[in-house]
């Protein structure tokens, strides 16, 4: 369908933008980096969901597959000729009927399990379908989340059983380094990628050694996967927020501020002068709810207004109801000042320099915001703008729902 392109203050607010050089500059960038080591990318297209960005992302190469978080994602993939799928959400009985459903339409779909309880349960609705499920481990590697410790016999037990059932093939393992999210420096997240990398490649041994080949070794997050030095013996890399990144990534040290590609368009409301706010339309059903950089040296509240006015100060939307942004200033140079903590953002008393924000934000005005967490705002729109030189380009549909 065709777009007629669009100045970005006359959109409908709220809404999400992608910057495009951004975008592809990002892209780009950690392609290069997987390349240098020999290995490929298989991104994980939940942070977009969006077929347009996925094709970016193969045409800067390096990439086998997709990674997917909802099955209505592999849906909306498959549909669009993404064949390799990886559905990386531990699998349940009442899905196994959508998944064998998927394989019998051509689809080469990969689905996870890290634990001998469900792997039972789910052999008994796999026996009622005329397929064979490809079945990947999940490994614990930081103690983050999900996954199978890979120095215990649990891992060598489910393998066996995915081995020699006749309704599945064992595929592999996978790990996802989430605890790389509390890596601030540059040494913790080198040593948390070399980690997820060692457990994960000792695991792969383990099984080796009981005659069990894995055929994925897969590892990823956007910090280890910049941090990592060497790949050998690893298949693939997944990552996904570092198509767009963050202020969590930037916090984290991972891309800068001006990387990030995207951010939510919202519309100066109103003004309440007595207590320094700004009032936009866009509240936390457009920015979401996380709250990520709330432990960082730098919190910005539900989202940073780009770009920052000066070196010396910076707009936050420091507090969000439903449909209701409440953008507030506060000093680059006492973070201490911030309002963490606090059950409201500061009143113009506890603000400096407070008296120009309503003449930078008027009446009307259109606000950019950059996100906390680009997959949680991604997840809200059905689709984005895309942007180059302020001007909307394109639109560009997503997927969302389960």
């Amino acid at each position: 369908m065709h777009f007629t392109p669009t100045n970005i203050e006359d959109l409908p607010t709220p809404c999400c933008l992608i910057d495009k050089a951004k975008m592809q500059r990002n892209i780009a960038r950690l392609s290069a980096h997987i390349g240098n080591l020999n290995c490929t990318l298989r991104p994980h297209v939940k942070t977009h969901k969006s077929i347009e960005v996925t094709k970016a992302i193969i045409d800067a190469g390096n990439v086998k597959g997709v990674t997917v978080s909802t099955l209505k994602e592999a849906d909306y993939f498959f549909k669009h000729g993404i064949n390799d799928i990886l559905y990386a959400v531990g699998i349940t009985p009442n899905k196994i009927a959508h998944v064998a459903q998927l394989i019998q339409q051509g689809c080469d779909l990969t689905v996870v399990i890290d634990n001998e309880d469900m792997l039972s349960l789910i052999f008994e609705k796999m026996a009622k379908h005329n397929c064979v499920f490809k079945v990947i481990i999940e490994l614990d590697t930081d103690g983050h989340r999900s996954g199978v410790n890979p120095h215990s016999d649990t891992l060598i037990c489910i393998a066996k059983h995915i081995n020699n059932s006749a309704h599945t093939t064992f595929e592999g393992v996978m790990t996802h380094a989430g605890e790389s999210y509390a890596c601030f420096t540059e040494k913790a997240k080198q040593d948390m990628a070399a980690q997820e990398r060692d457990l994960t490649l000792l695991a792969v041994k383990r099984l080796f050694e009981e005659g069990i080949h894995c055929n994925t070794v897969s590892i990823g997050s956007t910090p280890t996967a910049f941090a990592v030095d060497q790949l050998d013996g690893i298949t693939e890399v997944r990552a996904g927020v570092y198509v767009f990144f963050d202020l969590v990534m930037a916090g984290l040290g991972v891309c800068d501020i001006d990387d990030i590609a995207m951010s939510v368009l919202g519309t100066v409301i109103g003004h309440q002068k007595d207590k320094g706010w700004v009032i936009t339309d866009a509240g936390w059903m457009a920015m979401s709810r996380d709250r990520g950089t709330a432990g960082h040296a730098n919190d910005y509240g539900y989202g940073l207004v780009a770009p920052s006015s000066s070196k010396d100060k910076r707009y936050i939307m420091s507090d969000a109801n439903q449909e209701h942004g409440i953008i507030t200033e506060v000093s680059n140079a006492s973070p201490e000042t911030q309002f963490e903590g606090q059950s409201k953002p500061p009143s113009g008393a506890q603000l400096k320099n407070t008296v120009d924000i309503f003449t930078h934000f008027p009446a009307a005005k259109t606000i950019e915001i950059l996100p906390n967490h680009a997959c949680a705002t991604a997840a809200q729109y059905s689709h984005y703008y895309v942007v180059e030189n302020g001007v909307a380009v394109d639109k560009w549909h997503s997927v969302t729902g389960w």
